[in-house]
């Protein structure tokens, strides 16, 4: 076969059963081999739609999201996508044209030095110029992509290399000098771990994105009730830890809760489970946690003392060491629940004390607050609802009011912040889990971004319901605008003449738009059950703040909970 065919068939022992992509040029020859073959394949209108779509694809799956773009702007499109998933560690193997063999250093047209530009934002890239080496590095794509810390690897395949003809092999096995994907955890280091609970009196599990990769939320579930503490979330934690979990504060960081925030502040212990203290989360960074001893649960060794230094660091994977953590506990017998529930019952206090919260309105005319909007969607979502955003204030808002219920089944742009993410990546995580409902918060501000996809979304026959919380400007912008800028909105407005129900109508969809409080009941649900991708435009005040908020350079504990109040 020649190495288009070998592509697809390396795809399908790869358990590949969808790819998202975009033909051109150098890429030609692997889509005759996709049309010859009927490999399952999504065509977006945009090739920065396609790399996300497989980022949430991957999210919401687990699996290895796939890619196909040309050489040049094509591959150029995609990194954006890579950078979101790199930092985010989601697993893509993106595999792009190049120019062929004579052509390459040259200029040629379509040509860029993609494995050089895409260094610095994968865990690792290949270019193949010589047709045998094809099936060694796509199997070392895929191994590289899900093992370890997981994360974006780019092959970039030498035109003549998708014609020339050779005698395929998949191999077997992977051998690579120096990366073996295995992370055991530290014995010694579990041991200790649960000496420090035994002496602890305000233990506090902070769970991050690594509990939703290496799917250890069971685990992390059971360590919770068995401890009877408190936990808080990341934002790509969130869902590890139902909502309604007694003792779960929410959201922690820049947005997060006022227990959640007071807890890290508060605490003796806190056990940081596959996080890498963002700055979005800690505040600043030398008054965190400032009582605490700090345990550090990670895979990546890069992480350990980068940001945050710690007291105790437990190397390797969750599914090594929580289930280790949990036996010993287990076998210690100390009536732990017991120790911990004044801590626990103050915790639980805190968050009742300064709940996330919004003036109610109070008539059916009113104007939609955003929490409120949330809240409702929550209200009528199923426990197996996908929810996605974009990136802003509605992110924020998303973040704060919805009741996540579950892993993977709140998607978000979390490391990168990229805006446009959200339409395409709705778009993906409802191929990859079809009989789920997906619902999209955007903003008019990021739907504008990847609008494109809305033909992708009618011309599949995908079903995605995209609430987009207009506030005619780009609200989180805006809102660091009125705050520290003296409310100079420099082009942050976004008061033009687009009909966002007629966009989406234009391209296939379904539109609708709210606009008074009275309309989350009588209109919303309905909306909801629609068959198809509908896009309910719900146009909310230009000039409201999320809060909590922790201005930059101040503790996590010196948080403004409203205008004009500072804790």
């Amino acid at each position: 076969m020649n190495g288009a065919q070998a592509v697809l068939e390396s795809l399908k022992k790869e358990g590949v059963d969808i790819v998202f992509g975009y033909p051109g040029g150098a890429v030609l020859t692997l889509y005759d081999a996709v049309y010859q073959m009927k490999f399952p394949h999504v065509l977006t209108r945009h090739e920065q739609g396609a790399v996300h779509a497989a980022d949430g694809y991957a999210r919401a799956t687990g699996k290895v999201g796939v890619v196909f773009a040309t050489s040049g702007p094509g591959a150029g499109n995609l990194i954006t996508g890579i950078a979101t998933a790199n930092i985010d560690s989601v697993p893509l193997v993106c595999i792009t044209g190049q120019v062929a063999n004579p052509y390459i250093g040259k200029d040629s047209f379509q040509e860029a030095d993609i494995v050089g530009i895409t260094t610095p934002i994968t865990k690792h890239n290949y270019l193949v110029k010589d047709v045998h080496d094809l099936p060694r590095v796509l199997k070392e794509a895929f191994f590289i992509a899900r093992t370890g810390r997981p994360g974006p690897v780019v092959v970039d395949v030498a035109k003549d290399v998708f014609d020339t003809k050779f005698d395929y092999k998949y191999p077997e096995n992977v051998a690579l000098k120096g990366y073996d994907g295995q992370y055991p955890t530290d014995e010694k280091a579990v041991e200790k771990v649960a000496k420090l609970l035994a002496r602890a009196k305000r233990p506090l599990l902070f769970v991050g994105g690594g509990v939703t990769t290496s799917d250890t939320t069971p685990l992390v579930r059971k360590l919770q009730e068995g401890l009877g503490v408190p936990a808080v979330s990341t934002l790509l934690g969130l869902g590890c830890i139902a909502s309604e979990t007694e003792g779960f504060l929410g959201l922690a960081g820049m947005h997060g809760s006022y227990a959640s925030n007071m807890a890290i502040q508060q605490c003796d212990l806190l056990l940081c489970l596959g996080m890498r203290f963002s700055d979005r989360v800690t505040g600043k960074i030398k008054d965190f946690a400032p009582k605490a001893k700090i345990v550090h649960f990670e895979i990546d060794a890069a992480e350990v003392n980068k940001n945050v230094p710690v007291d105790l660091a437990v190397p390797g994977d969750l599914r090594a060491s929580l289930p280790l953590l949990v036996t010993k506990l287990e076998a210690m017998d100390a009536g732990f629940r017991d120790q911990f529930a004044p801590w626990l019952q103050h915790a639980i206090d805190m968050s009742h004390e300064h709940p996330f919260g919004y003036v109610p309105a109070k008539g059916p005319d009113d104007v939609i607050h955003p929490g409120e909007l949330v809240e409702q969607v929550s209200k009528f979502s199923g426990d197996d609802t996908i929810v996605v955003t974009d990136v802003g204030q509605h992110q924020m808002w998303a973040a704060q009011f919805y009741d996540a219920r579950e892993p993977r089944q709140f998607i978000t742009s979390g490391g990168l912040g990229t805006m446009g993410f959200g339409l395409p990546a709705a778009l993906g995580a409802k191929v990859g889990k079809p009989d789920q409902p997906v619902v999209l918060f955007t903003g008019d501000g990021s739907i504008m971004m990847n609008c494109q996809e809305f033909a992708t979304l009618a011309d599949n026959d995908i079903d995605v319901k995209v609430i987009v919380v207009h506030n005619f400007i780009l609200g989180m912008v805006g809102q660091w605008q009125r705050l520290f800028y003296h409310h100079h909105y420099a082009q942050s407005e976004l008061k033009g003449k687009t009909d966002l129900v007629k966009l989406a109508e234009s391209m296939g969809c379904k539109g609708a738009r709210l606009t008074k409080a009275g309309e989350l009941v009588t209109k919303l649900p309905q909306l909801l059950q629609e068959k198809g991708t509908v896009l309910i435009d719900v146009y909310v005040p230009e000039e409201e703040d999320v809060l909590p908020m922790v201005p930059g350079g101040k503790r996590l504990d010196q948080m403004v909970l409203a205008k004009g109040e500072e804790k």
